[in-house]
């Protein structure tokens, strides 16, 4: 254990030593930011206004101040969303460049296990995304929160902050084994620009997931990233939109906070079914466990002496 404790505390010095990759690990979060006040922020209100329209009476009710809150943590979601597929991956490039530089080599000629040397790598890149996660988190909280009532509690941050880390870590098992096929930093960097294209789509940053077609829902819904960021709108708005029902007063019946909760998508639909948050929970810890099982032994197969 004390060579993987030792790979693994080289692994995260190396990548915080590398400002450069810190930085376009939070490139894309940046992008969804200037990408959802030039353009998207709009559609978020215009859909949101079009369900108060349906229902007249709620719009001397309902606050305006936690309508716009509501579309701001839409956008938190959508950037936190990408930065817990982007930020993970970027701190796994550390494999692709330890082979490009044959430092694998040296790796494998030592007495430590496979596994171990795959699973460091792992623990490193799953610990450095957490922790820039977390940041780019708490930053966005303090902005929203200087704007007006976030309307959450000590345990919906606390919640919060473990959903960030649960989908940091499911993004890093699941590209631990994709980073392996790549054999240099170009064909990595060139993949990261496809994901990070795709990912804001899949995850529903740019356009709600409640708008594709079922089979469309299930694509993007299979992929442990898209659960993450339901998993976060959840505990993120659960208090607002909590305000903005006892703001209605049950003239509705719950009937606006619902579709809201279905326009934003606050469940995933895979194969059809609805799945609650506990099931969601389960569905991302499973894929954590199977992708560190496909890494370790990819890992011995591509990786000989």
């Amino acid at each position: 254990m004390k060579m993987y404790i030792g790979l693994t505390k080289r692994n995260l010095l190396v990548f915080f030593k590398d400002k450069q990759s810190i930085l376009f690990s939070m490139l894309t979060s940046i992008i969804v930011f200037g990408l959802y006040m030039l353009f998207l922020k709009g559609t978020f209100v215009e859909a949101i206004n079009g369900v108060v329209e349906n229902i007249p009476a709620l719009s001397t009710l309902i606050k305006q101040d936690d309508l716009r809150m509501f579309s701001d943590l839409i956008l938190l979601t959508g950037i936190m969303g990408s930065a817990m597929i982007t930020v993970p991956y970027n701190c796994l490039t550390l494999v692709v460049r330890d082979r490009e530089y044959n430092v694998d080599k040296d790796m494998l000629a030592t007495p430590v296990k496979r596994w171990q040397i795959i699973f460091s790598y792992f623990t490193s890149a799953a610990l450095s995304a957490i922790i820039m996660t977390a940041v780019i988190l708490t930053f966005g909280l303090i902005i929203l929160g200087m704007h007006g009532d976030i309307h959450m509690t000590a345990a919906d941050l606390i919640r919060t902050y473990a959903v960030v880390a649960l989908g940091s870590v499911s993004s890093t098992a699941l590209f631990i084994t994709i980073v392996m096929f790549f054999k240099t930093s170009s064909a990595s960097g060139a993949f990261f620009g496809i994901l990070s294209a795709v990912a804001g789509f899949v995850i529903g940053a740019y356009i709600p997931i409640s708008q594709f077609s079922d089979r469309v829902q299930t694509v993007c819904n299979i992929f442990p990233g898209s659960h993450a960021v339901i998993l976060l709108r959840n505990t993120l708005m659960n208090g607002l939109l909590k305000s903005i029902d006892d703001s209605i007063g049950g003239v509705d019946n719950g009937m606006f906070t619902q579709s809201l909760k279905n326009i934003f998508t606050f469940r995933a639909q895979l194969f059809g079914k609805t799945l609650e948050v506990s099931q969601m929970t389960v569905y991302i810890i499973v894929l954590i466990v199977v992708s560190i099982v496909i890494a370790s032994v990819t890992y011995s197969r591509l990786y000989k002496d």
